[in-house]
């Protein structure tokens, strides 16, 4: 924190009349920008967050997301912190809101199943349900899918110049910007720095997840239209596989576009190369510290991915294409050879179609124990008017491989 935290309570009194501060504390920005952050309680009882910016860049991002913040606080099912007075700083403003109920998750705690883990899915399907024109609106970045991977291009090729990054990873990351099948999505509002500090929830048993409720969600300074993908970055680095699967599936469920099929890719990659990001701003910020914790995480990060994790998902084997057998019935009434003859000089059989059924691969072993198998060569065989009388004429029928009747 650049600012103390008793500087921070006098912005808050200055942008909001009638705040008379009584007790201060620092507290961890929830934000990826460099924003000072205090949380306030005043004369009256009322609890307040102030941030201010460190940076012009920052400042720039806070003024813009205000305005946007005020707009989707009447269009999501959580708050948002609306701000409700502003102070000026040399870097732009800082903006003091009410404190917002409910306390940060830990992602790697998400138990999966019903409860925190559905209720995430389903916060972030409402933010990316919304209509791109209010972010747009805002004045808030708008990227398409091409410009997007183009943008993650160039952050990777600044990563390679610092010589912080190891090989592995260059590859790696190489690879899965170069696959355009990657990124191939619908650009949609996407909250841009989702992290578990951000989300706020309630519990009405603290010992039970199942009784959760996502109450708010902060830090909307880097809101966008891009790629949904981001705001999965952090749950895909942090929770536990089977809490992300709850999470996605909630997730679709609630969305009212189907969600892409390489939505999970991207987000493992999103979260790696947020690594990456940390690192760059740490050289812009010429912070050599910073630097070398940041170089340090990549090379952990690099001991752990596996080769495959980014390649998309073999596909799926064709079904086992359904066999017809002959029931198990008297031999004479299942098949019955005519004294007719096919075009081809073959001899011409009739088979009674009530007394066929299609079984799988696997169902063989019983189903040919009582019956003949009957080769699709003998079904091809059409039958000639010379059929004895009460057999049926018609050929059974075929099936795809898919199990469906042709």
């Amino acid at each position: 924190m650049s600012r103390t935290p008793e500087y921070l309570a006098a912005l808050a009194s200055t942008a909001v009349p009638g705040l008379d501060p009584v007790t201060v504390r620092a507290v961890l920005g929830d934000s990826t920008l460099p924003v000072d952050v205090a949380f306030v309680v005043d004369a009256q009882d009322r609890h307040w967050v102030v941030r201010a910016p460190a940076t012009t860049a920052a400042g720039a991002a806070l003024d813009a997301s205000a305005g946007l913040l005020a707009v989707l606080a009447r269009r999501l099912p959580f708050q948002v912190p609306v701000p409700k007075g502003f102070a000026p700083v040399p870097e732009g403003r800082a903006a003091v809101y009410a404190a917002l109920p409910g306390t940060p998750l830990d992602f790697s705690a998400i138990p999966p199943g019903p409860g925190l883990a559905v209720q995430i899915g389903r916060a972030i399907a409402a933010i990316h349900n919304l209509d791109r024109g209010i972010v747009d609106d805002a004045g808030m970045p708008v990227y398409d899918a091409e410009s997007y991977r183009t943008r993650r291009l160039a952050d990777l090729d600044r990563g390679a110049s610092t010589g912080h990054i190891p090989a592995t990873l260059l590859s790696r990351w190489e690879r899965a910007l170069d696959d355009v099948t990657l990124w191939r999505f619908a650009p949609t509002p996407v909250h841009g720095a989702i992290r578990g500090q951000v989300m706020l929830a309630t519990f009405s048993d603290p010992q039970d997840a199942a009784t959760a409720q996502i109450r708010g969600i902060t830090g909307w300074e880097q809101a966008m239209i891009a790629d949904p993908a981001d705001d999965f970055a952090a749950l895909c680095s942090e929770a536990s596989p089977a809490a992300i699967e709850s999470v996605f599936e909630a997730y679709a469920n609630s969305r009212i576009d189907r969600p892409d099929a390489q939505l999970r890719r991207r987000a493992r990659l999103a979260g790696e190369l947020a690594q990456l990001h940390d690192l760059l701003a740490a050289v812009s910020a010429g912070q050599p510290e910073r630097v070398r914790w940041g170089a340090g995480r990549l090379r952990r990060l690099a001991e752990h991915v596996h080769e495959d994790d980014l390649l998309p998902p073999p596909p799926a084997a064709a079904p086992a294409k359904p066999v017809v057998i002959a029931a198990d019935i008297a031999p004479d009434a299942r098949v019955q050879a005519s004294e007719g003859h096919a075009d081809d000089g073959g001899p011409t059989q009739s088979f009674d179609t009530d007394a066929t059924t299609e079984l799988s691969p696997d169902e063989l072993t019983s189903a040919t124990a009582g019956g003949r198998l009957a080769t699709e060569d003998e079904h091809a065989a059409e039958p000639t008017s010379d059929a004895q009388p009460g057999t049926a004429r018609n050929t059974p029928t075929r099936s795809d491989s898919d199990g469906n009747s042709g």
